[in-house]
């Protein structure tokens, strides 16, 4: 019997609410004779990963993670920073993905400059090293802070009013054509920020989901 195929979805905070809400968001992917999609939070992990320091605190435990499991056939780091995203594909020869690099890659499918909502001031200059590293400053709008931490982004009753004004502004006055929600627990409000802004709207987790997903399938 062949054995199901399964994406193992990697949330590198500890704060189970924002697994919740990707998982949730991640749904209408799950269908018969699919690839199981398991979302899991790593427990050694801060309860946002908000600074470098985060990020570099989460790196090594990815890779344990990842170099550990034998059961899945592809891996996605659920956080925008992409933390870990290189030591991990260093520690398997199955695919990694990260949300970042996936979620812009899918917004230059879909516009001609992409902007995106971060949750905090600091994590801007991080993101856009990334995005230098990637080579993509021609098509970048820009991105604009939330000034909320990743559980208030996950589970606050203001946070969509928040994104909608700040995706605004990235349509309005920054040019962007597409945007991009530069965290994953804000999964659960990707349709509605879309039909108010009325431009596509990437969520990065499911991007980079939606890709492991055809790399699985048809390896």
């Amino acid at each position: 019997m062949t054995r199901a195929k399964k994406i193992l979805v990697i949330n590198p905070n500890s704060n189970q609410q924002v697994t919740r809400n990707f998982a949730e968001a991640l749904r209408p992917l799950f269908f018969e004779g699919g690839p199981e999609i398991d979302c899991v939070t790593l427990a050694e992990g801060p309860l946002g990963v908000e600074t470098q320091a985060d990020v570099e605190s989460v790196t090594m435990p990815l890779r344990r993670l990842v170099a550990a499991d034998n059961s899945a056939d592809a891996f996605v780091i659920a956080c925008y920073s992409d933390p870990g995203l290189q030591v991990c594909r260093e520690a398997t020869l199955r695919p990694v993905f990260g949300i970042a690099e996936a979620g812009v890659l899918s917004a230059l499918a879909r516009g001609d400059r992409f902007g995106v909502i971060a949750i905090a001031q600091r994590s801007i200059g991080r993101h856009m090293r990334y995005l230098r590293q990637m080579s993509l400053m021609d098509r970048f709008a820009g991105e604009r802070p939330l000034d909320m931490s990743v559980a208030e982004t996950a589970s606050g009753d203001g946070t969509l009013a928040r994104m909608i004004e700040i995706g605004r502004e990235l349509k309005n006055e920054d040019g962007a054509n597409t945007i991009v929600m530069g965290c994953a627990g804000m999964s659960r409000h990707r349709a509605a920020l879309e039909d108010a802004l009325g431009v596509p709207v990437i969520d990065p987790t499911l991007a980079a989901v939606t890709m492991a997903l055809g790399t699985v399938m048809f390896a």
